[in-house]
């Protein structure tokens, strides 16, 4: 089976013919990536009293103009039900359905709102506008009797049968839970397989959903007779800018990637997608990343004889991070860094206030009236508490009204690398985490936060190789990595990392234990984010080769000793770099393994960092094997996660190929009692 995507997603042409074909042989991520070319300048559909008939990629979709029902029938005569009617009160008495050149247009008069619906690129498009505040809980997905497993975009990405009796019970947190599609989830979508091919065969069919308008949308997860569903909610606000609601639906093949790659497609149709090829071409130190670990440094790991230490292991690329507090990487250890290879790059933050007499970190300390005037205020007047119960958040259109005469961004940041720091860190800028202020003078919603976050990041990334937090799709284009989307973070964790007996606490200065102490997380805990069998490389299908992908910091590669073996397998497998937190005595005892596992690395990110993830592929019925391609066939690898060999590839092994190698490339990293690997 081919793991090519057709030409039309790589911007290369083609015509309607080879794309059929490519759409034939590849996985779903090839199957929705543009669809087909061609189905927007078809006929209109057909309408039906209340059935609207709209030709899409794959087959047909219907609409039932009465409750907002859709089902579609595929090329092979498959019925599917993609979305049940408006759940809660109804949607009341449709008004007349009006035809328009690619659908129709309907209003629903009582809850004030008007629909048109319509194709795009092989999509059937629906959009809701209200012309009042409410809310609508729709579509209704997941109750097709074929309905098999859901993909959800927390963290890098889940794929959950829909009768797996783990995820239907508390013990997961899912069933029962809403999250909010535009913080809370690394992308703004969800998808279902229908039937059993999940593993990418041929012949399958599936559903990607997409909310491009996701701010105000939330998706909420139930247990109905043993099996997952999810109905997605919007709140229509005026005030917060929110009263449309966009929602796209793609037929697929079931591959679990599959609404990945619809979104990709779907940014790259827009100019939307970032590419690090091109961000290399405009600021060449952005492809030092390509082949690095990552790794905030502590004590001595962050000095001049720290960073020999770690090239003379034989560690050739590396980004090195460290934090605003005393004692930060002086010019020649970033010299050192530098002449090594590495990038370097402070942690700073431009999201939090306090009192400078008594701000309990520098980047929380501002000069003149930053705080409390720039602090961003709720409706009451009060300020919005800052991270921690400390000090405010901070309005950035406060900052981008004020940046013009004072600097204050600027001059922060040319304070940060004066040292020749060529890489920056700026915390929770990319997040969901956004802010409607009604501060007076800066008032703005969180659109308008996102959009002056944008501007900012951009501005950084002209000259430094910039990061975020948890990057949301959003901010792809401005950022070259990331720290936090590769985390498929359970509810859980927030609670394990409140106990600092547990977790460990900010102590000591040189090696805070929340960062270094080993931890092993509760079975539940471990089976919700780390369990191979449920992973599906979402993000990494969407947007791999636009930026670097890894996990969170304070869930350094040594924090977790039980999960070690499978994090390094992940890494290889989704050609993602793993994440340390590092001092002298770490550096010590578990540098050579960094470095072998570094070595084994760097070659395949260098030949794939810039490339799409084109194929993921499970290769057993119990998902224990899995395989992704990047590129047009530049990079292979394969997975085990098992405990017995598969086509000669042992238990907890992965191996890998280049297009130019001779013979695979092998590694086999088993932790021991101790929490080390063995190879």
């Amino acid at each position: 089976m081919t793991s090519d995507l057709p030409k039309s997603l790589t911007g290369k042409g083609g015509s309607r013919s080879a794309t059929t074909r490519a759409l034939a042989l590849s996985l779903a991520l090839a199957a929705t990536a543009l669809a087909v070319t061609g189905c927007d300048s078809a006929a209109a559909g057909t309408l039906k009293g209340s059935r609207l008939e709209l030709p899409v990629a794959g087959g047909t979709a219907v609409v039932d103009t009465d409750s907002l029902a859709v089902s579609a029938r595929t090329g092979d005569g498959r019925l599917l039900l993609l979305s049940e009617a408006a759940a809660g009160d109804g949607l009341g008495r449709p008004g007349p359905v009006t035809r328009t050149a690619d659908g129709a247009r309907w209003s629903y008069p009582a809850k004030g709102l008007s629909v048109t619906a319509g194709t795009d690129h092989g999509r059937l498009r629906i959009r809701l506008r209200s012309d009042r505040d409410g809310s609508v809980n729709w579509p209704v997905t997941g109750t097709d009797r074929t309905a098999s497993a859901v993909q959800l975009p927390r963290g890098e990405g889940l794929d959950i049968p829909v009768r797996d009796a783990f995820w239907n019970s508390p013990k997961a947190g899912l069933a029962g839970s809403t999250v909010d599609v535009g913080a809370d989830l690394a992308l703004p979508l969800w998808g279902y397989t229908m039937g059993g091919a999940t593993g990418g065969s041929r012949g399958g069919h599936g559903v990607s959903y997409l909310t491009p308008t996701d701010l105000g949308t939330s998706l909420r997860f139930s247990s109905a007779g043993g099996r997952l569903r999810a109905t997605a909610a919007h709140a229509f606000d005026a005030g917060e800018g929110t009263r449309d609601y966009d929602v796209t639906f793609a037929l697929t093949d079931g591959n679990p990637v599959a609404p990945a790659a619809d979104y990709r497609a779907y940014l790259s149709q827009r100019g939307r997608l970032g590419s690090l090829r091109e961000k290399i071409r405009k600021n060449p130190a952005n492809a030092e990343l390509l082949g690095a670990f990552h790794a905030y440094v502590w004590g001595d790991a962050r000095t001049a004889a720290g960073i020999g230490k770690l090239r003379q292991l034989g560690v050739d690329r590396m980004w090195l991070g460290y934090d605003a507090g005393p004692g930060p990487m002086d010019a020649a250890a970033v010299r050192a860094a530098k002449k090594a290879g590495y990038l370097v790059g402070p942690y700073d933050s431009f999201a939090n206030g306090q009192d400078p007499k008594t701000a309990d970190s520098p980047t929380s300390a501002w000069p003149g009236r930053v705080y409390p005037d720039f602090c961003v205020r709720k409706a009451d007047g009060t300020p919005e508490t800052g991270f921690g119960g400390r000090g405010c958040y901070l309005s950035s259109r406060a900052f981008e009204k004020a940046e013009p005469g004072k600097h204050y961004l600027a001059d922060r940041t040319r304070t940060m690398v004066a040292n020749g720091a060529d890489s920056y860190f700026l915390d929770v800028d990319a997040t969901g985490e956004l802010f409607r202020d009604h501060g007076a003078g800066h008032e703005m919603t969180k659109a308008d936060d996102r959009k002056y976050r944008l501007a900012r990041m951009e501005r950084l990334s002209q000259h430094l190789v910039l990061g975020s937090e948890s990057a949301q799709p959003w901010a792809n284009r401005v950022l070259a990595f990331d720290h936090g989307s590769g985390t498929p973070v359970a509810d859980g964790l927030w609670k394990l990392e409140r106990d600092k007996q547990t977790w460990g606490g900010y102590y000591p200065q040189n090696a805070p234990k929340t960062f270094f102490k080993p931890v092993r997380l509760p079975a539940d805990l471990a089976t919700a984010m780390y369990d191979p069998k449920y992973r599906a490389p979402l993000y990494e299908t969407a947007l791999h080769g636009s930026l670097v992908n890894a996990e969170r910091w304070e869930l350094s590669y040594e924090k977790l000793p039980e999960q070690k073996s499978t994090r390094a397998l992940l890494a290889m497998l989704y050609n993602t770099p793993l994440n340390y937190v590092l001092d002298g005595p770490t550096l010590a005892r578990n540098g050579p393994e960094l470095a072998t596992l570094q070595k084994y690395f760097a070659p395949l990110h260098r030949a794939a960092g810039t490339q799409p993830m084109t194929s993921f592929r499970r290769l057993t019925d119990d998902r224990t094997v899995q395989r992704t391609v990047f590129g047009h066939g530049t990079l292979t690898v394969t997975a085990n996660f098992g405990s017995t060999a598969h086509d000669g590839l042992p238990g907890g092994c992965v191996e890998a190929r280049l297009r130019t190698d001779s013979a695979p490339r092998r590694l086999c990293p088993t932790a021991g009692p101790d929490g080390r690997l063995r190879f």
